[in-house]
């Protein structure tokens, strides 16, 4: 299940110091982001070198598959604390540690990363390795989120979705506009404004187009566009038209 995560004083939980593996995107962004709040930062460490003896928290931000071995590979330091930095992956990976997690629901993009604003999905083996978690969500400016073991996979997933899809999706209609002599910026403001629909009222508010009015006879013409001039991506766009079916019957219902 899903909860927010508890409220704690922000500074008193953050050690004096963290250290951070992974000098890729996140592990930069991350250091960055940190040093600039006021946190002393050990690293971003490359995966070959070596976190300081007295480090007394370590936040992994390496590939999942990863991460079991760089969990591994630091030795066993009385109250330390380890972290990772996976959506999807679960605190058992950190085997032994006082294990936290810290996800930023965003992209990330480096060192210039400004992770205000964002969700944080954080979790704990104990209280403490969950203040930590919150603590640092916190400092960044993120609003700490507590998600569940049971509930990673599905988390991700839904990120997935509402954004690697999202550019899957957008760049299969940038090619059909393509064929009709239409560039990407008129398709970015409808994007816009879906998107700004979508997040004020709801995907089922905020349905409109020839499958929400039961226009079917466009939706043939669009299938038989979609088949001559990107065959490729037909059965994408039938499973998308099932999909709005369902969601435009469903508002019909709830309407």
């Amino acid at each position: 299940m899903t909860t927010q995560a508890p409220t704690l004083p922000a500074k008193a939980r953050i050690s004096d110091r963290i250290a951070i593996v992974g000098a890729g995107r996140m592990g930069a962004a991350l250091a960055a982001s940190l040093r600039a709040a006021g946190i002393a930062v050990e690293g971003p460490l490359r995966r070959d070198e070596t976190v300081s003896a007295g480090a007394p928290a370590v936040l992994l931000c390496v590939p999942d598959g990863e991460i079991d071995a760089a969990a591994a590979a630091l030795p066993a330091t009385p109250g330390r604390l380890v972290g990772h930095t996976s959506a999807a992956t679960t605190l058992a990976a950190l085997g032994a540690h006082e294990a936290f997690s810290l996800h930023p629901l965003m992209t990330v993009t480096g060192a210039g990363t400004s992770f205000a604003g964002a969700t944080a999905a954080i979790a704990g083996a104990t209280p403490r390795a969950l203040g930590l978690a919150e603590a640092l969500a916190s400092t960044l400016g993120m609003r700490p989120l507590q998600i569940a073991d049971a509930d990673r996979a599905a988390y991700h997933a839904a990120a997935s979705i509402a954004s690697n899809f999202l550019v899957t999706l957008e760049g299969v209609a940038e090619r059909l506009a393509q064929t009709a002599g239409l560039g990407r910026e008129p398709l970015v403001a409808l994007v816009q404004a879906s998107v700004a629909n979508w997040a004020q009222v709801g995907a089922a508010r905020a349905l409109t187009g020839p499958i929400a009015r039961g226009d079917e006879a466009t939706v043939t013409r669009q299938r038989a566009a979609i088949a001559e001039r990107l065959p490729a991506e037909l059965e994408l766009f039938d499973v998308l038209v099932d999909a709005t079916r369902r969601l435009a019957a469903a508002r019909m219902v709830t309407a």
